[in-house]
Parts: structure tokens; C-alpha cells; sequence
């Protein structure tokens, strides 16, 4: 079995998914319709809204640690965080593991996107 898709539940899902927007494309993802996307492995990632009466790391209400994406090296995870200030996001600094190098990028609602190389 594979991983199918996952429903990522936010607080103001138009301001999510204008993040989600800028940033799937540049990860292979594309856009099947509204708050739907799918890359070529078959993985879809949903947006839905939260329900306004819960919080954070509830049933219905956003959370979830975080996404993680393998790239293919450091500089395709730069060229992502670069292409990401251009429309004005704030990308935190690449985090360095050994030989590992990640980048945790927060989503409007602080759920991380998580893109990593190993080695």
C-alpha cells in the first residue's frame, strides 16, 4: 500500500490555500480543482476548513506535526525558498544535519512543510 492523500484542516482556508498555491506547484504538485492537488505519484493533498469552534490538535480543527518532502539536493530546496520570498514569504533558514539539509516552512496555521535531502 501507498499513502493516498491527506485532508489538511484550516483556519481560514482561503488564506491556506493561497500558501498552498505558491508552494505545491514548486514541489510537482498540481491544482485538480479547488483546494485539490495531486502530484505524479498519486498523492493528493485536500484543504478543507476547520470547524470555527476548535483548535489546534483537535479532531476537525487544524494540525497535524508536519509534511515532509524529499528533494533531490540543497539547491532544488533553495531554488523553492527563494522562489517562495519573491512572492513575499517568510522562509526560515536551512537546517543542517550531518550531511542532511532541511527546511521547515510553517503554513498560515503553523502546520510545517517539511522539504529534506539526505546525504
Amino acid at each position: 500500500m501507498k499513502l493516498d492523500h491527506l485532508v489538511i484542516l484550516a483556519s481560514d482556508l482561503d488564506r491556506s490555500a493561497a500558501w498552498y498555491d505558491l508552494l505545491l506547484p514548486l514541489l510537482g504538485f498540481r491544482r485538480l480543482r479547488a483546494h485539490v492537488y495531486a502530484n505524479d505519484d498519486g498523492l493528493h493533498l485536500d484543504l478543507r476548513s476547520a470547524r470555527p469552534e476548535t483548535g489546534p490538535y483537535q479532531r476537525h480543527g487544524p494540525g497535524l506535526n508536519h509534511l515532509g518532502f524529499t528533494a533531490q539536493s540543497r539547491e532544488q530546496i533553495e531554488a523553492v525558498a527563494a522562489a517562495l520570498v519573491a512572492h513575499g514569504i517568510t522562509v526560515p533558514a536551512l537546517q543542517q544535519f550531518g550531511n542532511d539539509v532541511a527546511l521547515f516552512l510553517p503554513d498560515p496555521d503553523g502546520l510545517r512543510v517539511e522539504l529534506s535531502t539526505y546525504g
